[in-house]
């Protein structure tokens, strides 16, 4: 069960991250389903206030973003905080905290790389957050 929502996770994580490189656009027919579906299966397994309180913390910064400089955070990127934010909440605040501030240093390296002003934000939000669950869950896998 846990290798299927894993490999769910992911699969989320891969379509979000090819939309936003392709056509620059988080859709909502996957930001919404999917935050809607990481706040489930959190609650489910007992993770649900965590969460939520995740979610709302970093959609609340992002939306604030958005509305202060809307040119440079698009409205995708505040709803896929939403689930973002849902999933790495459910680990702690720890692996919220290294996603929330993993995914502008990764954005921004990525801009310094190919030397252009504005690179899609969703792609390293979502690595950012794989990367802290990853490295949450290595010990309890067994990975060292």
């Amino acid at each position: 069960m846990h290798a299927l929502l894993a490999g769910a996770t992911l699969l989320w994580l891969g379509a979000l991250t090819a939309c936003d490189l392709a056509a620059q656009r988080l859709p909502n027919a996957l930001t919404l389903p999917g935050a809607i579906a990481v706040v489930a299966v959190a609650s489910a397994c007992g993770a649900g206030p965590a969460a939520m309180t995740g979610a709302l913390a970093l959609a609340g910064t992002y939306l604030l973003v958005h509305l202060l400089t809307p040119d440079g955070l698009g409205a995708g990127d505040v709803k896929l905080a939403l689930g973002l934010g849902a999933l790495t909440g459910a680990f702690g605040a720890g692996v919220w905290t290294c996603a929330a501030l993993g995914a502008p240093l990764l954005t921004a390296g990525w801009a310094l790389i190919v030397r252009r002003r504005r690179v899609p934000h969703g792609p390293a939000m979502c690595a950012a957050s794989a990367a802290a669950v990853a490295v949450q869950l290595a010990p309890v896998l067994g990975v060292t």
